[in-house]
């Protein structure tokens, strides 16, 4: 009886390492491979299992994945959550335990309606089953679309997929590129091997194509200012006006700037509490012929607070006054950190709950690009860049730039940071425009419309960034229509599997 249990453990323990390897896949590792090895070798473990057994190992694949993957969630918790530092841990458990689910249901739906063993199984129906538990992870409780097996495609042949299809035609092909590999090791019909073969080759093919051209009369002069502020500090009054300080030091030396910019919620104070310092920096910014952006924290007359965007100087809303109306609010919101769900059980429970500023309001899906200096960007707010579909729809046809603002001192020196960059990077390539991400501490940053980073600063160090930035005109297939034809094509391919399943 207990060498029967032992045995049963075998294949969702191998399941954990499994899943947990896939991380090496993503930054700051970049070993792309792994993320067809990965996803080949848990159809393998369930190959020929039970659909309730096929969920188990599909669960302990998710849970390897994410308690490595995920991990840099747990240092926000535990630096700043002011509780024991077993509450922290069995708080992080149930994020790893939730997110799991997600390759828990895939594995259990591929062996409960696609059971056989035939190329269908592992080719139309194991990679569109694939997507739409991504699809769901990415959207239900507002969505954690974080390691979706695309974005380690970065630094592959795979990337110049993405501006056909964004990041989730990358999942598709690696997905379809891991049943070939399963298909193959369990048929040793090797010449399916060819698949993810071709797939690598036209990758590299589509490195010659030029969906977007850069034009060199749009070209910007920015500075982004790194304040390096430890996140114990920046929230005590003590601190304000010299975080302030620190931040209108550095501009000053960067006036020759066309554009200036401060990180997510760089200054440590509402709005309407320092209108006559932004006033000051408003006529300074203009009289230097630049503008300044700067994350804020704002609230409304409906005492609702937000998480904003601020521009002065040359923007084309004249002298500075205090309008909600022009700002950036932030849409898609942070759980726990920017708000807290069920929010009447959950905050009396511990001080975690209670964090500065967990009670923001969104702002709207779509809303306008920020104007600074003749030049359009489309704004993301340090989470809402892993939102592609967000991202996308608020590009627009005059759009120059792609602005991220951040501030991932929450997160230490962990691999979460670097994470968020490689994700950044994605929507450059999607989309085809330059991304700007000025951050708190790291990673501060530019890249090109390809996605590579073209300038950054150290981590974890006071700094200003400067760099040109050259804008493109034309527009990528994907900035187009979105991944609605991929959807189309995982619906088709699941019909097909079902019917070609005996």
């Amino acid at each position: 009886m207990i060498n029967s249990f032992f045995h049963r453990l075998k294949r969702p323990l191998a399941a954990v390492f499994v899943g947990a390897s896939t991380t090496l896949a993503f930054a700051p590792y970049e070993l792309w491979p792994i993320a067809f090895i990965s996803p080949a070798l848990l159809l393998l473990l369930i190959h020929q299992q039970s659909a309730k057994r096929a969920l188990w190992i599909g669960y302990a694949w998710g849970l390897g994945q994410f308690a490595t993957g995920v991990s840099w969630v747990h240092v926000s918790i535990d630096n700043f959550g002011g509780m024991p530092k077993i509450a922290s841990v069995f708080l992080m458990s149930l994020l790893i335990g939730y997110l799991a689910i997600y390759s828990a249901l895939f594995s259990w739906s591929l062996n409960r309606f696609f059971p056989n063993g035939n190329r269908t199984r592992y080719l139309l129906a194991a990679p569109a089953l694939w997507l739409i538990f991504d699809w769901l992870r990415g959207w239900v409780m507002t969505g954690f679309p974080w390691l979706w097996l695309g974005y380690s495609q970065i630094e592959s042949p795979l990337a110049n997929f993405a501006p056909i299809g964004g990041v989730e035609l990358l999942t598709l092909l690696v997905v379809v590129s891991a049943g070939a590999i399963a298909y193959s090791a369990l048929n040793r019909q090797w010449l399916h091997l060819v698949i993810p073969a071709v797939i690598v080759m036209t990758g590299y093919g589509l490195q010659s194509a030029q969906w977007v051209t850069p034009n060199p009369e749009k070209t910007t002069k920015v500075a982004l200012i790194q304040g390096n502020v430890p996140q114990e500090l920046k929230w005590k009054p003590s601190e304000r006006w010299p975080t302030i300080m620190k931040y209108t030091d550095l501009t000053r030396e960067n006036w020759d700037a066309d554009i200036i910019i401060w990180p997510e919620a760089a200054i440590p104070a509402f709005e309407f509490e320092i209108s006559s310092f932004l006033r000051n920096l408003d006529a300074a910014a203009r009289m230097n012929n630049s503008a300044v952006i700067t994350g804020i924290v704002n609230q409304g007359e409906d005492k609702q607070f937000y998480n904003s965007i601020l521009t002065l100087g040359q923007t084309p809303y004249g002298d500075y006054s205090y309008d909600m109306d022009k700002r950036y609010h932030k849409h898609h919101l942070l759980p726990f950190g920017e708000f807290v769900p069920f929010e009447n059980i959950l905050r009396p429970i511990a001080p975690f709950f209670n964090l500065p500023m967990s009670s923001f309001s969104r702002g709207d899906f779509i809303q306008p690009n920020i104007s600074a200096n003749n030049k359009q960007m489309a704004p993301a707010l340090c989470y809402e860049i892993i939102f592609n579909e967000q991202v996308r729809q608020n590009v627009n046809d005059q759009t120059d730039y792609i602005l991220t603002l951040s501030n991932d001192a929450w997160f230490g020196k962990s691999i979460g940071p670097l994470q968020h960059m490689e994700i950044a990077r994605m929507r450059a390539l999607e989309l085809g425009k330059p991304v700007i991400r000025a951050t708190n501490n790291g990673l501060t940053a530019v890249t090109d419309y390809l996605g590579h980073i073209t300038a950054q600063v150290p981590q974890f160090e006071t700094a200003v960034l400067r760099a040109e930035i050259t804008s493109t005109t034309g527009e990528t297939p994907y900035r187009q229509v979105g991944t609605w034809p991929l959807y189309i094509w995982v619906v088709l391919s699941l019909v097909v599997g079902w019917k070609l399943r005996d």
